[in-house]
This record gives C-alpha cells, structure tokens and sequence, in this order.
C-alpha cells in the first residue's frame, strides 16, 4: 500500500519535543518503524534549544496548536464560529459539556482545550483527516482528544502516565474514559487505579510499560568494587515528587559518617532555587554538582562513572507521584545499582535485595544506610547489578513493547485492522504465484 494511502494516526502531545519526554518521541520512531503514518498535534512549542537523537528519526508532520487563550482568541472565535455554523447542535452540546467542566474547576484552560480542538477539527482536520487521535496524556491532551470526538466523532484513545493520572479531576478523567475507544498506562499501579474508577472499562485499558532502547545502553558499566570517593548519581526534573531533599539530607548523613561521596544532579526545574538552597544548608555543596538539563548522549556518559543512582520518589502535596522512571531503567540497564523509594509502580521494576534497594520516601537515614550498603557490600553489588540489567532486558525493551502497543492499535482501531487483514491477503497471494 502506497504511504499516500496509509490511514493515519493523529497524535496530540503536549509539547514537541520535549527533552524530558524522549519515551514519546521512541514510540513515534517506533510505531513509523513498524508502518505506521503519524500526525503529530503539538498543544505548544519546544522550550529546549536541542532535542534527543530518537527525534531527528521521525518522519511524521508536526502542527502547532495556538498555545494561550487570549492572544489567538481571534482565531479560536473564527474557525469555532465557522464549526458552530456547520454543526449548530453537535457545537451547543460539546461547548455545554465545556462549561460544565468548567464549572466543576474553575480553571478557563478548559475552554482554551476547547477552542483549540475547534480548531484541530475545523482547520487541521480539515486540510489533513486522520481517522483516530491518540493523546499523551490524559489531562490536557486527552482533553482537546475528548472535545475533537464530540465535535466531529472522530474517534479517540489516550496514554495515561502518571501526574497526569493524580492530579486529574476524577469525574472528567472517569468520562474520558467512558467516551475513549481505549486506554494505554505504564504501571500495573497506574491499571489498577484506571480500573478502580472505571470498572465497566476494564477490558479497555492495557498496561504497556515505556521501556527503554536497549541498545543505546550496551556500553555497561560494571563497577563491582567501585573506589572511594563514591561517585553518586540523580538525573531527575527538580520538583517535589522526585524527593531531593531525601537525597541531599542522605548525602549529609554518609559525610557526617566520613564515607567520601561526589554527588552530580542532572536535571532542572521550579525546585531548582530551593535545592540549590538546601544543598547550601546542608554544606554538600563542596560534594555536589548541579549540571542542569543535559542531551541524553552527555547523560549516558555520567552513568558509565557512577557507582550508584539514587532517587527519592514520593507523592507530592498535590498529588503528583512517579510511575516508573525511566532513568531507572536507564541506570539499572547500565549496570549501576539503585537506591530508591518504595513509591508507586517502582516495586514493579526494582525488587528489594534482588535488583537494587527499596527505603521509604522521607526517610534520610534509611536512604543513607542503603546507600552505604550498596556501595560498600561487594556481594551484594555483584548479586543485584546483573539481575538489574536482567529484568530490564527481559520486560522493558522497547522494541518488544512497541510490538504490544502496535497490536492494540491494529486490534482496536478498525481501519488499521482493515489494512492489516488487507496485507495478509496481499501477502497470501503473492505466496501463492
């Protein structure tokens, strides 16, 4: 089948590229591997001046949906207006679902989620039809999806994630479950949480882990015997649910016990100025670099040094909560063993003793006790660095799980089922000449 024929798959992302979201734009590459024509509808512009390599490897277009409510409001009115004369009563009754979304929460991105699918439908949709849209994200993306279907039927499914997930109002994440074709989340945690809310659901939503690229982490680092000072690694967005300051008071702790430690902190965000300040409380700051957002090639450099990863996952105040990060793949996947909380879907990945050490979130001393233990324990680093590496070939590469990803399209969405039995003939047939 020519590629101008291919149905295409619509997918709405928060932001494209995104440096902290490299497991999206690995399934974009991967789905077009595998034959997939893709659409990309970016709900903002990339806020990074560089992007990881996986991103130069996709083919699909990118638009560009108008990002703030008020600037382009002239635009949302126009293309709305012109959807609204189209349709008058499929519009009065997806901008009634709108308003009482809105009055629920009182936060007007509802509307601007709601002016930017008239204009998804009216203009995008329009020049380029897609025959389902796929949203990362249940919160704001899953949102434009929702109104896109009520506003022309096209047909949706999102990835549920994590904060997203948490954070979530639960009555409308509920009824974007009740309206989507289907769900796609990364933790068995995550499933059964979806679930618990939408039981009717249950046989449409899917646990597909992330994953990571294999390959990209075959230069191991094997420390068995790693020597002093100790080098420790965080690569992690600076924000509550990371848990840094269980980390840095652990740090403390290891000095105040005179065990050498050089601590590097990859990663930026709204917490940057209160670490930075903790850090400085604490007088780890002669011990400890901040090196910012780093591309991902500079980032697998620090693993092959570190002797161990370390992160203090935990549930923020808002609710807000990891699933499995992918860093910890990353860093079990290179052969430096982890310290991290018992948090969430992290036990689904690193089973205490096994594949690296569990402590609870808040708690300093026990982190540091772990820490040192892990560092120290020669038997125990050479037991847990290759059952790490193990479990993560075994259940979290990538290109296995896109193969599970892949098939629930094909299965649920009924023009790709179409052109998947369409091949089978096609290649039945030629067998057969």
């Amino acid at each position: 089948m020519a590629i101008a024929d291919q149905p295409v798959l619509g997918m709405i992302l928060k932001g494209y590229p995104r440096i902290s979201e490299t497991f999206i734009s690995n399934e974009i590459a991967l789905m077009e591997k595998l034959g997939f024509s893709i659409h990309i509808y970016s709900m903002r512009r990339p806020r990074e001046n560089f992007s990881h390599e996986s991103v130069k490897q996709i083919r699909a277009t990118v638009d560009y949906l108008p990002e703030t409510l008020l600037e382009p409001l002239p635009i949302f009115l126009y293309h709305n207006f012109k959807l609204a004369g189209k349709k008058p009563q499929t519009y009065r009754k997806a901008f009634m679902k709108a308003i009482r979304r809105f009055s629920q929460t009182r936060r007007m991105a509802t509307f601007k989620h709601f002016f930017q699918a008239g204009y998804l439908v009216n203009k995008l949709l329009a020049e380029k039809p897609v025959i389902h849209l796929h949203a990362h994200f249940a919160h704001s993306p899953a949102s434009v999806a929702m109104f896109a279907n009520q506003l022309a039927g096209i047909p949706f499914s999102f990835t549920a994630h994590a904060k997203d997930i948490y954070t979530s109002h639960p009555e409308h994440l509920i009824e974007k479950i009740r309206l989507s074709r289907f769900i796609v989340t990364c933790t068995e945690y995550n499933k059964h949480y979806l679930e618990s809310l939408s039981p009717f659901k249950t046989g449409s939503i899917y646990r597909i882990y992330h994953g990571i690229d294999i390959d990209l982490f075959s230069d191991r680092n094997e420390k068995i015997q790693p020597s002093e000072p100790y080098q420790l690694l965080t690569v992690a967005r600076l924000i509550k649910k990371k848990g840094l300051p269980t980390v840095c008071r652990a740090i403390r702790i290891l000095c105040d016990k005179n065990i050498p430690v050089r601590y590097t902190l990859i990663g930026d965000g709204e917490e940057r100025k209160k670490i930075l300040s903790l850090i400085k409380r604490l007088k780890i700051d002669k011990v400890t670099r901040l090196l910012g957002t780093l591309p991902h090639e500079e980032v697998l450099d620090h693993y092959r040094k570190a002797d161990l990863f370390v992160l203090g996952c935990e549930i923020a105040p808002d609710g807000d909560r990891d699933g499995i990060p992918n860093v910890l793949l990353e860093s079990m996947a290179m052969g430096v063993p982890v310290v991290i909380t018992r948090e969430s879907a992290i036990p689904e990945v690193v089973i205490h003793g096994k594949t690296g050490l569990l402590v609870p979130p808040g708690k300093p001393e026990q982190m540091a006790e772990a820490m040192a233990k892990l560092l120290t324990d020669t038997r125990l680093r050479q037991s847990i660095i290759p059952a790490a590496k193990n479990q993560v070939i075994q259940h979290f590469d990538n290109k296995t799980l896109i193969q599970e990803l892949a098939a629930i399209y094909r299965e649920r969405i009924p023009e790709f089922k179409a052109r998947e039995a369409k091949n089978k003939t096609f290649a039945h047939s030629a067998s057969l000449r």
